[in-house]
């Protein structure tokens, strides 16, 4: 994937923005749009269709969250049309309801405002490649905080039914349960002992057996599903 990566920043503080694109232009990442407000974001994401979105929680108009739930779940795109970019949400917590909603609603990560100019390129760099961004010890605490309340609050509606999860093979279930712990490839290959490629071949086949966007909603899955508990149990 050697095109150029371009980037919106959808924050209501024009600092922010000025910050970030800065930071960004430097490593020779374009920002092709900024957008002040959420529904903003979504007319500037429709015109540029850019790899990844900074998108920030709290913006007056139309909230992050709204945004992302309008930009992945639009029209169906056609094959000859680019994919939904992936979004990053820029929070100022750690653990945050909205956070825990976007992740559910198909964003590939968030990051703390406060980020190093480094870890904000390779973040971006990082989504764009298909990866999730999913720091293990913040992303398990959120999701252990949130995900069973919501899960009892839907009863029925869990984002992986049964059938599902029965369709996955031995190895599938056990790789499933890892990603939930926010391991890499790497990471995940070398506690099992296997390839990255044959890594990448497990993951790819868990995401399409369970419908599931990338990484990052699988995590959330995990736990909706009881699959792993709050705590760390694995069923």
């Amino acid at each position: 994937m050697n095109d150029p990566l371009r980037v919106v920043v959808a924050d209501d503080q024009q600092l922010v923005r000025t910050g970030f694109r800065m930071i960004l232009a430097a490593d020779g990442i374009e920002v092709v749009g900024e957008a002040a407000d959420g529904l903003a974001a979504i007319d500037v994401v429709a015109r540029t269709r850019p790899d990844v979105v900074l998108m920030d929680i709290r913006m007056p108009m139309l909230d992050g969250l709204e945004a992302t739930r309008r930009i992945l779940t639009g029209p169906v795109r056609g094959a000859d049309e680019p994919p939904a970019p992936r979004i990053i949400i820029l929070t100022t917590f750690d653990l945050d309801q909205y956070v825990y909603d976007a992740l559910a609603a198909g964003a590939s990560g968030f990051l703390l405002k406060d980020v190093t100019p480094e870890h904000l390129v390779g973040a971006v760099r990082l989504v764009r490649s298909g990866d999730a961004l999913l720091a293990p010890a913040i992303t398990r605490r959120l999701v252990e905080k949130f995900a069973a309340a919501e899960t009892a609050a839907a009863a029925g509606a869990a984002r992986v039914a049964n059938a599902q999860l029965a369709s996955l093979t031995a190895r599938e279930l056990e790789v499933f349960r890892m990603l939930a712990r926010g391991l890499s490839n790497a990471e995940l290959a070398a506690e099992l002992h296997l390839s990255e490629a044959t890594v990448k071949t497990h993951v790819a086949r868990i995401l399409a057996k369970l419908q599931l966007r990338d990484r990052a909603q699988a995590v959330v899955a995990a736990y909706e599903s009881g699959v792993v508990k709050p705590g760390g149990a694995q069923d």
